[in-house]
């Protein structure tokens, strides 16, 4: 596989109409510890998939606040600050107390606290693209709408968006501020947020799905999947990412690792074209395995 491959070839989306990226971008959560706790296994290779990123015309990344905690975020400053035409996307609004433990805490002065934290961190005036990682269910979602939309109003957060959402809370949460991302889980075997991505794709949201590598039986040998990635020449997770960006033209992947051969496995996805036929096939395929 050749290695000047580049993320440009993926197409560009405007976020809230006015930020241009890169369609395929990069997920900043793995360059931490098992269970997404602590420092990662191999400190020299986060940082140097990091460092490819740029080269690798990756110009979305997207992190958040709980992971490490704020390990990713530290890493990010470190190699990358000042983002000479990045956008740094991150999210708050989960809050860990050991590995793979994760809990909802969207009362507005905590969020004003992680938003505050996040901008140190990040070393930045403002965030590009802050997201909610969860409405808290315990904390009225207007409260935790209103306190986003406060600190957007005071000019510390240029877009928002929102993760793991229906429709009906996204048009809720416009009614404070306008959504410009949502970040649900979506790939070629999970569909459950079909519905959102017809909604993104309709108000020109951009649509970042998240583990958006999986493809379960269909990644084994033999499998379409396998077969399609052949012909191209590229990996099983590469199809998959290129059928994502077919599927919507608002759809952003995310697909995250902290390794450079991975990286730029990953990245070749941007210069694959499925065929009409191989789309087709492949979201039968996906719908019937999900």
């Amino acid at each position: 596989m050749s290695k000047s491959v580049s993320a440009s070839a993926s197409g560009q989306f405007k976020i809230g109409g006015d930020l241009s990226v890169n369609r395929l971008g990069f997920g900043a959560m793995r360059i931490t510890g098992k269970g997404i706790w602590g420092d990662p296994a191999d400190p020299a290779g986060a940082r140097a998939t990091l460092k490819r990123l740029t080269e690798l015309d990756v110009n979305l990344i997207d992190t958040a606040d709980s992971y490490g905690p704020y390990v990713s975020e530290d890493l990010i400053r470190e190699v990358l600050h000042p983002y000479h035409g990045l956008v740094i996307a991150t999210k708050a609004g989960l809050t860990r107390s050991g590995p793979d433990r994760w809990a909802a805490v969207g009362r507005p002065e905590y969020l004003q606290q992680c938003l505050e934290m996040s901008l140190r961190r990040l070393g930045v005036e403002q965030i590009d693209l802050w997201q909610l990682h969860r409405i808290d269910p315990k904390v009225p979602r207007e409260e935790q709408f209103g306190a986003i939309a406060a600190m957007r109003k005071a000019g510390q957060i240029r877009h928002v968006g929102l993760s793991e959402v229906n429709v009906e809370e996204i048009e809720a949460a416009q009614k404070h501020f306008p959504v410009t991302t949502v970040q649900n889980q979506y790939n070629l075997v999970d569909r459950k947020s079909e519905a959102v991505l017809d909604y993104c794709d309709k108000h020109g949201i951009g649509f970042i799905p998240w583990h958006p590598l999986a493809a379960g039986e269909l990644a084994k040998p033999g499998s379409i999947l396998s077969k399609i990635a052949e012909q191209h020449h590229v990996t099983t997770g590469a199809i998959a990412l290129a059928w994502l960006l077919k599927r919507s033209k608002v759809m952003l992947p995310i697909p995250g690792t902290g390794s450079v051969d991975h990286l730029i496995e990953n990245v070749a996805a941007a210069d694959v074209k499925l065929s009409d036929a191989e789309f087709e096939e492949l979201d039968k395929q996906g719908r019937k395995a999900g």
